[in-house]
């Protein structure tokens, strides 16, 4: 194929952004540097582009929390472990607001307060 042919990528749908607290902290950029290891980063971050290539996307990658506009990156970790990150839609944008590793089936109520919050402040 010569370089005329090359398929040039499929642009993003939606761009994914940190959430930056007004002291200027990005929890979910610090959750992935400071929680997870290389390789739990990569499966994470492939999950947040699949949503951001494929937006809308549903199940099994993504699906609404049902609270006001917040959704969830679902990613299966080696280990059988499972990570979550939620993140809410902003002028075309999806804003990274929360990141964790679950420990029960049912997400926590403190994480989806906790993006709640943050969703209000740059709403």
């Amino acid at each position: 194929m010569s370089a005329s042919q090359k398929k040039t990528p499929a642009p993003k749908k939606i761009q994914a952004v940190f959430y930056r607290s007004k002291a200027g902290h990005e929890p979910v950029r610090d959750w992935l540097k400071e929680d997870l290891s290389a390789e739990d980063r990569k499966i994470v971050g492939v999950d947040i582009a699949t949503v951001e290539y494929g937006w809308p996307i549903g199940m099994p990658t993504c699906r609404p929390l049902g609270h006001n506009g917040l959704r969830e990156v679902r990613s299966s970790l080696p280990g059988k472990r499972i990570a979550r990150v939620i993140f809410c839609i902003v002028d075309d944008r999806m804003v990274l607001l929360s990141g964790f590793i679950k420990k029960t089936q049912k997400t926590p109520q403190s994480e989806i307060d906790k993006a709640a919050k943050r969703m209000k402040e740059i709403v």
